[in-house]
């Protein structure tokens, strides 16, 4: 059975990645019109959630529907993890881990090799791609098409990002609520809070909440055992 490209996985890809586009368009527009702080909230926050709708209107959660559409679409078409509730239980390790170790890794830095920061997002983020490479393992034809969807919508956010921190425009698109350490010159602030976490951190979270959703889809669809992973 021959394995999907890339060209298969950007195409399957780009049509959530336009509904991603378009939910980020949504979400700065809400808060430079100041529209409602429940929904549309200006205020920076990590991987959970502050509130239970603060990431309604927000790419981040829709890595689970697009993962789950993505691996029905791979399943279809002959593409499924052999063992698939094992690849869903191994999918919830990888994403429970990605959860605990980021908040855990400021301090542990601290202790181990006194790291300051920005510096110490560099261990965030290699939590974050070693946790993607774990879940690309799971199912690499569907980690290949959570890569290119990632890639894609956060992209676009990024380019939302340089021009918020370029204008200044009090979204949280530019940490207009962040502490000192936050504000730094224009450029180091754009690589080190927009550029890399989004590419990196933020597109390998995109792979494994993804992989979670993808991989109990297959389950629940009962795929052929007999058919090889790709």
């Amino acid at each position: 059975m021959t394995t999907p490209g890339w060209s298969s996985a950007f195409r399957l890809a780009l049509p959530p990645a336009l509904v991603s586009l378009a939910v980020t368009l949504l979400r700065l527009t809400g808060e430079r019109l100041g529209w409602s702080e429940a929904w549309f909230s200006r205020a920076t926050s990590g991987i959970v959630p502050e509130s239970a709708v603060s990431w309604v209107v927000g790419i981040t959660w829709l890595a689970l529907p697009f993962g789950a559409y993505f691996a029905s679409r791979l399943v279809d078409s002959g593409h499924a993890p052999t063992r698939p509730i094992l690849s869903a239980l191994l999918a919830l390790v990888v994403l429970v881990a990605l959860y605990i170790l980021p908040p855990l890794a400021p301090g542990l830095a601290r202790r181990l090799i006194q790291v300051r920061f920005p510096e110490v997002l560099l261990l965030i983020w290699a939590i974050g791609a070693l946790a993607a490479l774990l879940a690309w393992a799971i199912w690499p034809a569907l980690a290949r098409t959570l890569l290119a969807y990632g890639l894609l919508s956060r992209l676009a956010v990024v380019a939302v990002m340089f021009l918020a921190m370029r204008g200044g425009w009090g979204t949280h698109y530019d940490y207009v609520d962040m502490p000192a350490p936050f504000q730094m010159p224009f450029w180091p602030r754009f690589l080190w809070l927009a550029f890399f976490p989004q590419l990196v951190f933020w597109v390998a979270f995109t792979i494994v909440a993804g992989m979670l959703a993808g991989t109990v889809t297959a389950a629940l669809r009962r795929a052929p055992a007999a058919q090889p992973r790709s």
